[in-house]
């Protein structure tokens, strides 16, 4: 079965919020594509390094290349921060609300911070769109504030929430040592009528750029990734539990379950496994093991599992499960090495990529939304960050180092997993290089700033759970 051969097997209702969602959540990406990525361009086309039109079409490029090569890690951190189950649970029209709650919430807050030229971030704007649903949903049911994965949301506001502070420091100190290795004056003063840095300057300016780009494609291209994963697996869970890109690997996977007993049984180690007796309620790994060898006994691909019943999703948790209860044993230091290593190794190669996968289409789709967004409606943000936040035009110097800074944290972040804002990182960089250079700031454009990011997460939870809230009073 394909993607339309399973959209199209939906009833008539259903199937109009799905293509709805699938839009919105594109319009999402292709908003983010020019409110996020201005960010990167703004140092280029301030600097003189390249006209504004060269500048968004080169910036717009490498946005799509970064989210073709960018990987799925942060993708799924986006998906984990809302139990995926909850959206199996309201298969009756709640699971519809949700998506559709958190998608409008998004887009509603980046267009109207946008019409103001408010450099706000996408990041703050999904991750609280999608927190919101997450606590509405567990208020509606009355569970209190068991519908978001709490370990999860912490480290990801961690990351969000230090991340620019970080950028301010480095870029700071950046310029500072390019002042000790680079003495020309010109690089640290503004520039004047038509003037243009010098050649190797504005190769770094425009590499920077460029870095910059592919690095938020990576990033934020993987949040576009999370979003529409969500679409898919709240509107078609039993289509898209398990991989579709390579449902050959079934018997990958249950010849990894037997490797971790074999692992398991060598360092003398018991599989735990839930004890019904002690009204233990929770499955263990012992349990996960079960599942996966029974639903996958002689099966060559994920393909001969029924699609019109639960053993799908089952088994998608039965190995999601797993995946977790290994990662916590990883973890401990008082076991074997060789024995936490090869359940790395396990979990990783085997076990993951059965159920954190991104079909070709939405990566292709994703990247085209990002990179021609990112050609689109730039101006409004360019202007902000270029000529609001320091009180002097922004020098060649300033624009390379927080860049540079930039490029480095975001693509480090979109390797390890972690979803950092660009907008934020990006302007605490340019302020931190203004405070470096003596430029000074404009402390009424600051506080504008420092007031969006402080309120973009609360503003898009409350929105994402009015909007949830009204929807499931209509849908019942």
């Amino acid at each position: 079965m394909n993607f339309w051969e399973a959209a199209f097997s939906l009833p008539a209702w259903p199937l109009f919020a799905f293509m709805l969602a699938l839009l919105v959540a594109f319009a999402f990406e292709f908003i983010n594509g020019f409110h996020d990525t201005a960010n990167a361009v703004t140092t280029v086309i301030y600097t003189r390094s390249l006209r504004a039109t060269p500048a968004v079409i080169y910036s717009g490029f490498l946005n799509f290349l970064g989210v073709l090569l960018g990987g799925t890690t942060v993708a799924f951190g986006i998906v984990n921060l809302l139990p995926v189950d909850l959206l199996i649970a309201g298969r009756s029209g709640a699971a519809l609300v949700m998506v559709l709650s958190l998608l409008l919430a998004g887009v509603t807050w980046n267009l109207g911070t946008w019409y103001f030229g408010l450099p706000v971030s996408s990041s703050h704007t999904l991750i609280g769109s999608i927190l919101g649903v997450g606590i509405a949903n567990s208020l509606w049911e009355k569970k209190g504030l068991a519908g978001v994965d709490w370990t999860k949301a912490t480290e990801t506001g961690l990351a969000l929430l230090l991340s620019p502070m970080i950028g301010f420091v480095l870029a700071g100190l950046l310029l500072l040592l390019m002042k000790v290795f680079f003495r020309s004056p010109r690089l640290y003063t503004p520039p004047e009528g038509d003037d243009r840095p010098p050649t190797a300057i504005r190769v770094v300016l425009i590499g920077s750029c460029g870095g910059v780009s592919f690095a938020h494609g990576s990033n934020d291209g993987q949040k576009g990734m999370g979003l529409l994963m969500l679409v898919l697996i709240g509107f078609l869970p039993l289509h898209y539990a398990l991989t579709v890109n390579d449902p050959e690997v079934a018997p990958t996977v249950l010849a990894a379950v037997g490797e971790v007993r074999e692992a398991y049984a060598k360092a003398e180690i018991e599989i735990p496994k839930r004890d019904e007796k002690k009204g233990e309620t929770e499955a263990k790994l012992g349990d996960h093991l079960a599942v996966i060898e029974a639903e996958l006994k002689d099966k060559k691909s994920f393909e001969e599992l029924p699609r019109d019943k639960e053993s799908r999703w089952e088994v998608r948790q039965a190995i999601a499960g797993a995946a977790r209860a290994l990662k916590k044993t990883e973890k401990d230091d008082k076991l074997p090495q060789e024995f936490r290593d090869k359940l790395t190794k396990l979990r990783k190669e085997k076990l993951l990529p059965a159920v954190e996968y991104v079909p070709l289409w939405v990566v292709i789709g994703t990247a085209l939304a990002l990179g021609i967004g990112t050609t689109i409606g730039y101006k409004r943000i360019v202007k902000t960050v270029a000529e609001k936040i320091g009180k002097t035009h922004l020098t060649y110097a300033q624009g390379a180092a927080a860049e540079i800074v930039a490029a480095i944290m975001i693509q480090v972040a979109a390797r390890t997993g972690l979803p950092v804002s660009t907008t934020h990182i990006l302007n605490s960089g340019v302020a931190g290089t203004m405070v470096a250079n003596k430029s000074g700031l404009q402390w009424k454009t600051i506080g504008k700033i420092m007031t969006a990011w402080v309120f973009t997460m609360p503003s898009c939870i409350l929105l994402a759970g009015a909007l949830f809230w009204i929807g499931r009073l209509l849908v019942g």
